[in-house]
């Protein structure tokens, strides 16, 4: 029995273009659209897993509603001389009205049940002219989502964000700055003063005065020495004289 002829409705319909320069990352974007009265289950697949990141890659589309798939080429060296082998499917199966697990039901799913759709990869570089078209566009495409996430935000934590807390959070920050170098100068001066003392203590050990006070106490004892001995010797002296008479 034939396949189903594919219910979804794929944008661009035959073939995603990435346009570089490719030393980051680009990005296409697939519009599947669903278009009957019955929930899709969808999956993407490439030839090339490991060049692509595909968000998402796998859902539910709800009747009558679309989803975008962002398809991220990753970085690599270009070759114009080199054509595109790599392709994609999309493989669509209609979910069942009792569906509880996906993976299970696409593992159960007949070959007559599902749908697929092919398309295949272009790159191209663009034009000298267009360089700076498309700095001012890419700045316009990244800044985009910050805006829509900003806006998702509570009121709490947009309202943090204002003008006027930026400038007291940096006036903090300088503030903290300020504080951290003025405390690293007080240790700084802190450690030459305790080095000052260390190295006045060590001269004033060793200085002429006390050499010169050292050197009294040894003429002093020598003296003492001196005396001692005069005095025995007159001892001695007179000691012999008596015996002598």
């Amino acid at each position: 029995m034939a396949r189903q002829e594919q219910v979804l409705q794929l944008e661009p319909p035959h073939e995603l273009k990435f346009r570089g320069p490719f030393t980051d990352v680009v990005t296409a974007t697939l519009k599947l659209g669903n278009p009957t009265d019955r929930n899709v289950c969808f999956k993407v697949k490439t030839t090339a897993p490991r060049r692509y990141c595909v968000r998402p890659n796998s859902g539910i589309i709800d009747a009558g509603t679309s989803i975008n798939v962002s398809v991220m080429l990753q970085p690599f060296d270009y070759d114009p001389n080199e054509k595109s082998k790599h392709k994609f499917m999309v493989q669509s199966m209609l979910a069942p009205y009792d569906m509880t697990d996906m993976e299970g039901v696409w593992k159960e799913a007949k070959p007559e049940e599902l749908m697929d759709s092919k398309l295949r990869c272009a790159f191209e570089l663009p034009l000298e002219n267009d360089k700076t078209h498309d700095s001012e566009s890419n700045t316009n495409v990244y800044s985009t989502p910050i805006k829509s996430e900003l806006s998702s935000l509570p009121k709490s934590a947009s309202s943090s964000l204002d003008d006027g807390e930026a400038k007291k959070i940096m006036e903090e920050c300088k503030r903290l700055q300020m504080e951290v170098q003025r405390l690293r100068e007080e240790n700084k001066q802190i450690r030459e003063d305790d080095g000052l003392r260390k190295r006045k203590v060590t001269p004033m050990v060793s200085s002429p005065h006390s050499s010169s006070s050292q050197a009294m106490m040894k003429e002093e004892g020598l003296s003492t020495r001196v005396l001692a001995l005069c005095v025995l010797f007159f001892v001695i002296g007179v000691i012999i004289g008596k015996l002598a008479l």
